[in-house]
C-alpha cells in the first residue's frame, strides 16, 4: 500500500508521495540543504568587499572547496554572483530582487519626501531605520556634501542599544526585547557607549517619557544622533527617524520639532 504524501518514516526521513525515495529531513541541520550552503557564500561578502576569491569564499563560508566552486558557478548562472577575473562579486540580480521587497519599498516611498524636507531644514545626515533581531537596519539615508558618509549605510546594521534610532525603537518595544539585547551583550563601540543595563534602562525610560532619543558619540567619536519613533495608526511602531551631525553642530532643541513633525507626517502617509 502506498504511503500518504505526508507520512514520516523513522530515522528522520520523509517518504515521498510515491513512497519510494526517502528525502533527508534537513530541518535539524540547515547546512545540509542546498540553500543552507548557498547562504554563507552570499553572506561572506561584507559592505567593504568589491570581490572575493574562491579561496576567501571557502575560508569565510566554512564549506568544502569543491562545494563552494560548484555552487558559485550555479550562482553566476542565476545572476546572483558575477565573475570579475578569477574572483566573484555579488550580482545585479540580487539588487533587482531586493527592490521588490514590498514592505521596505512602501516604507521608503513614504519616508523619502519627509527625509528630504529634513535635509533641507537641517543640512545634516538623515536616517530611517527599522528593527530586525537585535539590530537596526538602515532602510534609507540621505546626506549633504558635508554629511556623515561612514559608519551607516543603506541596508547596513548597527546595534539597537547604542544608536539613536535603535534607542528610540527599543524604548517603545516590548520589555522582552530589552532582555534579549542585554542577554546578547552590550559591547562598547567607543568609550562613550552605554554598556550598563541599568544606565541603558534609565535612558530608555527617559526616551519613552520625552518621545525623543539623543545618542552622543556612542557609535562614532565626534558625532551625535537625535531620533524619534515612527508610528502608524498612532500605536504601531514601524521604525525610527534620525538626524546625525557632529556633536559641536548638533542642535537638539532646534531640530526636535522638525523631526517630530516629519515622523507624524510619515505615520499619516503610511496609515
Amino acid at each position: 500500500m502506498k504511503a500518504p504524501a505526508d507520512a514520516t518514516a523513522p530515522h528522520g526521513f520523509v517518504l515521498s508521495a510515491r513512497g519510494a525515495e526517502p528525502e533527508p529531513d534537513v530541518g535539524s541541520d540547515p547546512m545540509n540543504s542546498v540553500l543552507g550552503k548557498v547562504r554563507p557564500i552570499l553572506e561572506a561578502f561584507t559592505s567593504d568587499d568589491a570581490a572575493l576569491s574562491l579561496a576567501e569564499l571557502v575560508r569565510r563560508s566554512g564549506a568544502a572547496k569543491a562545494t563552494v566552486h560548484r555552487l558559485a558557478q550555479e550562482l553566476v548562472t542565476w545572476g546572483l554572483l558575477e565573475r570579475e577575473g578569477c574572483d566573484y562579486r555579488l550580482g545585479l540580480r540580487l539588487f533587482e530582487l531586493g527592490q521588490r521587497v514590498h514592505r521596505q519599498r512602501i516604507l521608503r516611498e513614504a519616508v523619502q519626501p519627509y527625509m528630504e524636507d529634513l535635509l533641507l531644514i537641517t543640512r545634516e545626515t538623515i536616517h530611517f531605520a527599522i528593527h530586525d533581531s537585535l539590530d537596526v537596519v538602515y532602510l534609507d539615508k540621505i546626506f549633504p556634501h558635508r554629511g556623515l558618509n561612514a559608519e551607516s549605510r543603506i541596508a547596513g546594521r548597527l546595534p539597537l542599544y547604542c544608536t539613536g534610532t535603535g534607542k528610540a525603537i527599543l524604548a517603545h518595544s516590548p520589555p522582552s526585547l530589552f532582555v534579549d539585547v542585554v542577554r546578547g551583550g552590550l559591547k562598547p563601540l567607543t568609550r562613550h557607549t552605554v554598556v550598563s543595563p541599568g544606565r541603558l534602562r534609565a535612558q530608555l525610560d527617559r526616551i519613552r517619557e520625552e518621545g525623543i532619543a539623543l545618542e552622543s558619540e556612542e557609535i562614532r567619536l565626534g558625532y551625535a544622533s537625535l531620533a524619534v519613533p515612527v508610528f502608524t495608526g498612532g500605536t504601531t511602531l514601524v521604525g525610527a527617524l534620525s538626524i546625525t551631525a557632529p556633536t559641536y553642530r548638533m542642535d537638539a532643541a532646534g531640530h526636535a520639532t522638525a523631526l517630530r513633525t516629519a515622523a507624524l507626517g510619515i505615520g499619516r502617509s503610511l496609515a
